[in-house]
């Protein structure tokens, strides 16, 4: 039983560091808005 624990703990690990890693890189994407209009081109970063 302790066996299938560890296991399971090993196999969870990477799976919760790849979740974990995949928020932080989508948290810190700067998107960018190029908009052109009659008052010239406007840039906004969010």
């Amino acid at each position: 039983m302790n066996r299938n624990i560890l296991y399971l703990v090993i196999g969870a690990l990477p799976a919760a560091v790849t979740v974990v890693g995949y928020q932080l890189y989508r948290e810190q994407q700067t998107r960018i808005t190029v908009s052109i209009g009659k008052d010239g081109a406007s840039v906004e970063g969010k």
